[in-house]
């Protein structure tokens, strides 16, 4: 079957639309068409979060609402969705929501540009978990900026949330079952095929309706959660239409484990997989949590970072150090490659026109091999790596037998350091042997120099990057060592 309208819920509203730019974004949609100005536009790249907005989807039957950054959001990508925004919280005649009840009374706002976008993080951490710690709340808040108040009496807020009113008694909650309802009414499993040319929308309901539509348009784009391309539009007015929207194709959202390895379909979001990656490498928990905010995590996939080929995404580094694979798919025909191998050069990988990442596939750690990642940026949240390195180690009679090191920001793509692994592999793993290897990354490497960091700061931190892990595997490290040792 094939639809030609896009269908949604807006607050309490059943929506069609027949007709949408491709590159329409949710804020421009809410704020210019719906008149619906609580949401603020303050950097239209999905920085300052105070266009956030909650959009509820149905994953395996059960609802659950998430906020995202309307200003990168795009239109197409909302099919079957619940769009929630702040106007929806007002109670009968007027009344507060208990989180906005909560930041009046203790001055959580000054001139409230920006506290639309924190209220509704603080709804959604508040529906799922009305008792929140600070390290909670902080998390939470994390993809929304604020100039005015130092985040006390907002972090402050959140904690009181819960003394006016329980999520139980909030619409969102207690009339969950008949939402859900209303959006398992909307999936119709029809192909939406909707506009033409550089306007023409496509959102597929399988991978096989996904692999046959790339390959009948290989000049489309691929979006997920948009969190890169949305700043395509919004930034450099590129016109990237027509549009496949990957988001909602059940076989890319699936997590799955095998005795040997996670595998992730390409549409599984950094929120989503943040679970089991932590579980199985719980080194990786202080870089998944800094990967943006919450609300990019919400959007942003693990396949689909793979896939644009950034030299500054957070996942390459350390899923090429722990040796993943990829699946690549064209029509029928799949080949895996190496994860290092995919990447060619600046802006060029290994894919094919018409061809998509459609699994990554993760190896679990074994016995005596250990893992760490670490992140260097100039604002320690919500902020692009100045360098990310990945650490793979392999032991045998305290002697390197294995050992895979990975950057993000020292080269034109997300890059091995092999000469510094050659260096050391069959080497004592030890002080001495460290040293030596130093000089060997700048055969690896001749980083650029940008606005976020130096060609000499960033070699000199790399290096630094491996001592560091010298340190924590060896127990000479800080107390952080036992967290970046699987």
């Amino acid at each position: 079957m094939t639809r030609s309208s896009l269908r949604f819920i807006l607050n309490a509203d059943d929506v069609t639309l027949n007709d949408v730019p491709a590159t329409r974004t949710l804020l421009d949609w809410l704020r210019l068409e719906q008149r619906l100005k609580g949401s603020k536009e303050g950097c239209a790249e999905g920085d300052c979060g105070a266009c956030t907005v909650l959009i509820g989807r149905l994953r395996d039957g059960v609802l659950r609402y998430q906020g995202v950054n309307a200003c990168i959001a795009l239109m197409g990508g909302l099919d079957g969705a619940h769009i929630v925004t702040i106007e929806h919280l007002s109670g009968p005649g007027g009344k507060l929501h208990p989180v906005q009840q909560a930041m009046v009374e203790t001055h959580g706002s000054q001139c409230g540009f920006c506290t639309p976008g924190i209220v509704m993080s603080l709804y959604a951490l508040w529906m799922e978990n009305p008792k929140p710690t600070q390290f909670d709340v902080e998390t939470a808040l994390q993809g929304n900026l604020c100039r005015c108040t130092g985040y006390s009496p907002i972090i402050k807020a959140a904690m009181q949330i819960s003394s006016h009113g329980e999520p139980g008694a909030d619409p969102l909650v207690a009339e969950r079952a008949a939402m859900t309802a209303r959006l398992e009414a909307l999936k119709d499993g029809a192909l939406l095929d909707m506009g033409a040319g550089r306007d023409r929308i496509l959102v597929p309901q399988s991978v096989d309706q996904l692999a046959a539509l790339y390959a009948a348009h290989p000049e489309a784009t691929l979006v997920r959660g948009g969190t890169d391309v949305g700043l395509w539009i919004t930034k450099f007015m590129r016109d990237i239409g027509p549009i496949i929207f990957i988001g909602e194709v059940p076989e890319l959202n699936r997590i799955t484990r095998t005795p040997d390895a996670l595998h992730l379909g390409a549409a599984v979001s950094y929120a989503d997989a943040r679970a089991p990656m932590v579980e199985l490498f719980p080194s990786l928990q202080p870089l998944w949590d800094r990967i943006g905010g919450a609300q990019v995590r919400n959007m942003g996939a693990v396949g689909a970072n793979i896939a644009n080929g950034s030299p500054i995404g957070d996942s390459p580094p350390p899923l090429i150090a722990l040796g993943a694979d990829i699946v690549l798919r064209h029509g029928d025909v799949r080949r895996r490659v190496k994860l290092e191998d995919f990447y060619i050069a600046y802006g060029k990988q290994d894919r094919q026109p018409g061809e998509f990442v459609e699994e990554v596939i993760v190896p679990t750690l074994k016995g005596g091999e250990q893992l760490a990642c670490y992140k260097i940026s100039k604002r320690r949240d919500e902020d692009i790596s100045s360098l990310c390195g990945a650490f793979w180690l392999k032991l045998d009679a305290g002697r390197v037998a294995d050992l895979r090191i990975a950057y993000g920001g020292m080269a034109a793509t997300p890059k091995r350091a092999r000469a510094v692994e050659q260096m050391l592999v069959g080497k004592v793993w030890s002080d001495a042997s460290i040293e030596a290897a130093l000089s060997a990354y700048a055969t690896d490497y001749q980083p650029l120099t940008d606005m976020r960091a130096s060609a000499e700061y960033r070699l000199v931190a790399a290096r630094n990057l491996l001592r560091r892990f010298h340190l924590d595997t060896t127990g000479d490290g800080s107390s952080l060592s036992r967290e970046a040792v699987a």
